[in-house]
């Protein structure tokens, strides 16, 4: 299959592709039962009056078939904002492309011009070919980190 691959920014009339990616993305990381997004929410986190997040589409002849989500965070060590890539999704048809490559490259690019100090993300420990793919891009993959997460009943709990 040929391709004519282009990336732009996400705009709201990609707000429904976007969410059928990213459950796409969780049924292949065996995490659907997690996704509670809606269009309206991701329309709010997008493109909302605080906006939280940015994205970037790839599209096949100007149809979405991949997406890169991100946002800004910041490292007291490092002393400047990073970025951090929350989702990189291609849909399988599309892959061996580079289209994967190309998304995250764009992230990168955007992460320099920001003048950002880190660009990070988070990797499965199973999925070995994300592992692969990113080690090649030249990634070091942390093993003396974890992830903390506290969620619904039990952070409001924690919030009282």
């Amino acid at each position: 299959m040929t391709t004519h691959f282009s990336i732009r920014p996400a705009q709201v009339k990609d707000i429904p592709a976007i969410l059928e990616m990213i459950k796409e993305l969780a049924d292949f990381e065996k995490l659907s039962h997690m996704v509670h997004a809606t269009e309206e929410s991701l329309q709010n986190a997008l493109f909302g009056e605080h906006p939280a997040c940015e994205a970037l589409v790839g599209c096949d002849q100007n149809e979405p078939i991949g997406f890169a989500l991100f946002y800004h965070n910041f490292s007291t060590f490092v002393g400047k904002r990073g970025l951090h890539l929350e989702d990189l999704y291609v849909k399988p048809a599309y892959r061996s492309f580079g289209h994967g490559r190309d998304l995250l490259v764009e992230v990168a690019r955007i992460a320099v011009a920001r003048d950002c100090g880190r660009f990070e993300w988070v990797v499965l420990d199973w999925n070995d070919s994300a592992i692969d793919f990113y080690q090649g891009l030249g990634a070091e993959i942390l093993p003396d980190w974890r992830i903390c997460r506290i969620t619904g009943a039990l952070l409001e709990h924690l919030a009282r």
